[in-house]
Order: structure tokens, then sequence, then C-alpha cells
């Protein structure tokens, strides 16, 4: 996709006027369930105001990522604008490397939004169980992100929190990008729902992935995506992130310095991908300049770009812990009992 050296995320002018809300098109629809309406099994994930359980909804079978977000909590760490740019942006992609919102309610206390559940849990406990990926699963994942990156950016949206904590695998075996949180957006979403950012260069993200540029206080382009992405392809080959510390502190010092060794058992291919990705020119990353060239590096030789979504999937590895437990005898009515009980440093 040639971008004649502009970003497919360039501002558009005078398109951050909010519209009224009630204007919004939305294609999942705000349901009056309730939590009594669903089962629940094991937790999926803990954020920082937010919970994400397996849910059942009891008169369908239906079986959904219910993320639960405590009102309170939202309101107090002023996070009510993310919680309403995730669910909006959410709605409007479309995309099978996105993960997709099927509903969403509330009540007193929490804000729920029904996703799909993604059954293969996430990447990075793929990396975990393999210690190190091969190259051929490892090229295979590297191109489904590439993928979605090609996609979300052609949308103005950049995700800027990209790891392997935030990419889900489906029951098929395909990549899913999640968490969209800590996005920043540089046009309206289809339906013409745009949230500007009082300050685009704060930080966000996690320490092993953000840019060096961030770290500088510089505004986030789209190529703080394609820096994560270097982390993560680093991560799959060798089994922990490139750029990782005993503190936050140093980690960042790391990142700045572009303080890497590439291990000696990366292909040529692999390590000039990797290096060209951790460029630290945000203008000079591999893919700045359109995906094309990141599709016709030597990595993806004679690799079938148009059969992406068509080709056999790596094999998923179980967790040799629960690989026998039969997760049907799990499903309870209550497992959240009072659904504003979260614990939170005040």
């Amino acid at each position: 996709m040639a971008m004649d050296g502009t970003s497919p995320v360039s501002p558009e002018p005078n398109q951050s006027k909010p519209l009224d809300p009630k204007q919004l098109v939305m294609r999942a629809p705000q349901m009056d369930f309730t939590s009594n309406d669903f089962l629940f099994a094991k937790l999926l994930g803990l954020g920082s105001y937010s919970k994400v359980t397996k849910a059942k909804r009891k008169n369908t079978g239906e079986i959904y990522a219910l993320k639960i977000m405590n009102k309170k909590h939202i309101i107090r760490e002023n996070k009510v604008k993310f919680v309403k740019m995730e669910r909006m942006i959410l709605d409007q992609l479309d995309h099978p490397g996105v993960v997709k919102l099927c509903f969403t309610f509330q009540d007193v206390h929490s804000l729920y939004m029904g996703l799909e559940c993604c059954t293969g849990g996430e990447l990075f406990e793929q990396i975990r169980r393999s210690k190190r990926m091969s190259e051929e699963d490892t090229r295979f994942y590297t191109a489904e992100i590439v993928d979605i990156l090609e996609y979300i950016h052609s949308q103005g949206i950049v995700h800027r929190d990209l790891k392997p904590e935030n990419i889900l695998i489906s029951a098929e075996g395909n990549l899913k990008l999640c968490d969209f949180g800590s996005a920043k957006m540089f046009r309206p979403l289809p339906n013409g729902f745009f949230q500007s950012e009082e300050d685009s260069s704060a930080f966000v993200g996690t320490a092993e992935y953000v840019s060096p540029e961030v770290l500088h206080g510089k505004s986030a382009s789209h190529s703080v995506d394609l820096w994560a992405l270097g982390c993560t392809i680093y991560q799959m080959l060798e089994g922990r992130p490139p750029f990782k510390a005993a503190t936050e502190y140093l980690t960042f010092q790391k990142v700045m310095a572009r303080e890497l060794s590439i291990p000696s058992h990366f292909s040529p291919e692999a390590k000039d991908l990797v290096d060209s990705l951790l460029n630290l020119k945000p203008n000079e990353r591999l893919g700045v300049q359109g995906y094309d060239d990141i599709k016709n590096h030597p990595f993806f030789k004679g690799f079938d770009w148009s059969r992406l979504r068509k080709m056999a999937t790596p094999k998923l590895l179980k967790d040799p812990n629960t690989e026998s437990l039969d997760e049907e005898e799990k499903w309870q009515a209550g497992i959240i009992d009072g659904l504003d009980a979260f614990v939170y440093d005040v």
C-alpha cells in the first residue's frame, strides 16, 4: 500500500467536532442484560480497571469473553474517555484480525462488553510454552499482525500497546488484536465518532514495547506500532522481549539507547527484519512508507499473502496443568459475586 511519504493515519482537517452521541450508528447493540443472564467460568484477564471472564448466556449457550469495568474506578481515575473510545473502535472496526464486539450492557456498578471468545488464549502464552517459536510459525504470526496493523492504520487508528498479551488466538488458530484502550485516533470512525487527545505525547503503552520517540516526549504516529512489531517478532523467536531490565526505568534506558543483541540463531533475514523495525528513527522504520516494504522483505520470500487467511495455522501448545480439566464442569452462576467488588488502591 503506497503512501507517497504520507502516513496512512495523517489527521484530516475539521474532523474533531464531536457528534451528538444519539446520532452515532452502532453495530453492537446495547442490551438490557444483567449478570444473572450468564454463567461464568475462568478469569481470562485482569486490568487496571477491568476484568475479563469467560461467560455463557443461559438461554442460548453462546460463549463470550465478558469484559467487566468498574464504574467508580473509571470515574475516579479519569478513564471515561478511554472506555468510550475502546467501545467505539471495537464497534466500528470490521476485520477478521480484530476481536469483535457483540453487545454491551451495564448495571449500577459496572459496564460490560461482550466480546468474541478467543479460545486459543494469548499469543504470549504460546511463546511462553514454546520457549522459542520456529521461524515458520513466527513468519505466519508476523504476517497476520502485519495484516492487522495495515488495516487499523488505514482506518486512522494507532494501537500504541501492541504486545503478545494483547494478541489473542481464535479457535481456528488465527490472531486477533484486542485492548484498544490506549489507542490514538487520527480521523473519525465510519459512524462519525472522533476523539482527539489533549496531550498526544503522553506516555501510554508497556515498557518493553514502547518506542524511543515516545519516551523522548514526541507525538505518537503509526511508527510506534512498527517498533512494537519488531519487539514482538524478536520475542517470538527468542522467548523474551528485546528490551528487558530489572526496573521499568532501566528498561526505558535500554530502549532509548537501543541496547540489544540479536541472538545468533536468528536467520539473516529475521535479523534484518528486526533490525529494520527497531530503527531509532521513526521515519526510517520498515513499513513507514507502506506495508509492501514489509511484505516484500526477504523474511517473507515465497510467502503467499493472498492466501493468508486460508493457510494452515500453527499447532497450539496447551497448558499441561489444565489440559485434562473439563471446563464444562466449571460453569457456575455468581462466580463474580458483587461485580463492583474490585480491589484497587485508593
